[in-house]
This record gives C-alpha cells, sequence and structure tokens, in this order.
C-alpha cells in the first residue's frame, strides 16, 4: 500500500494558530531561540492578509497539516526579476523525512517558473544544518557561496 499522498495549498486565516505555534517551533529547534507568541502571531496575520509580505503555504496528509513555508519577494536589479525566498518552513515532527518539504518545495517551484519575471528561487540554511543542506542539493539547489550578515533593531 502506497502512503497517503500529500497536497500543497495555500494557507488560509483560520490556520493562523496552527502556523504561529509551527513558527516558533522552528525557531526554537533550530536556532535555540524563544520568539513571542504575540508577535509572531501578529507577523503570520499580517503576511496572511497581505500577500505583498508574504505568502503561506500548507501541506496535508489526509486533511491534516503536516508542514508549511513561506515565500517572500526580493528585487534583482542584476536580472531585472525577482527571487522568491523560502523562508519560515516547519515539518511536523511525525511527518519529517517523508516528502513534506519535497513537496512544499515542487509546488514554489511550479509556482515561480509559472510566473513571469521571477529568476528563482533561494532560501537561507543554518551553516551547520546538514541534513537541510543535502535535503536542498538533491532537489537540485546549489549553495550560492553567501553568507547572511544582520543588523538587528530592538522595537520596543
Amino acid at each position: 500500500m502506497s502512503p497517503t499522498p500529500i497536497t500543497v495549498r495555500p494557507a488560509r486565516a483560520d490556520e493562523l494558530d496552527t502556523l504561529a505555534r509551527w513558527a516558533e517551533a522552528m525557531a526554537f529547534e533550530t536556532e535555540g531561540k524563544r520568539l513571542d507568541p504575540v508577535t509572531v502571531r501578529a507577523g503570520i496575520a499580517a503576511g496572511l492578509a497581505d500577500p505583498a509580505k508574504a505568502r503561506y503555504f500548507v501541506a496535508e496528509r489526509a486533511g491534516e497539516p503536516v508542514g508549511t513555508l513561506m515565500l517572500t519577494t526580493e528585487w534583482s536589479d542584476w536580472r531585472n526579476a525577482w527571487w522568491w525566498w523560502i523562508q519560515s518552513v516547519y515539518v511536523a515532527p511525525a511527518a519529517r523525512r517523508g516528502g513534506v518539504f519535497r513537496a512544499l518545495y515542487a509546488e514554489a517551484e511550479r509556482l515561480a517558473r509559472a510566473t513571469p519575471g521571477v529568476c528563482g528561487l533561494r532560501l537561507y540554511v543554518e551553516n551547520d544544518n546538514r541534513r537541510a543542506q543535502a535535503t536542498y542539493a538533491a532537489l537540485g539547489m546549489e549553495d550560492a557561496r553567501y553568507r547572511v550578515f544582520e543588523a538587528g533593531f530592538s522595537r520596543g
């Protein structure tokens, strides 16, 4: 018997709590960071309400949400086109290593290729997360040879 297929669809506003819970879990699992739940919930609500900010997708198996990713955009003057950034990836622990990210990535890639003016997909990954790096390479992604620097600003 084959496993139940994974479907991917745009996230719905009524999934805000699940997406926020997953964002908090992802931040803790990958970076050991505890996020402010009120801020995360407000940020995801803003993204769900405004596709110019972000587009969220949910993977389902047998009608149950098992993973998510968010797409954001970055203008490239070098290419006169848009990069789509894959962010806020989370797969529920019980569904890991079961093709959930592959399905989410396939949908993001399909949409990007079908959208005029999109030059590709990008994502960032923790330096030491070899398992994720191997997954991305297996999907045809390459190391872009960039490091990310940031200057965070406190908004209190």
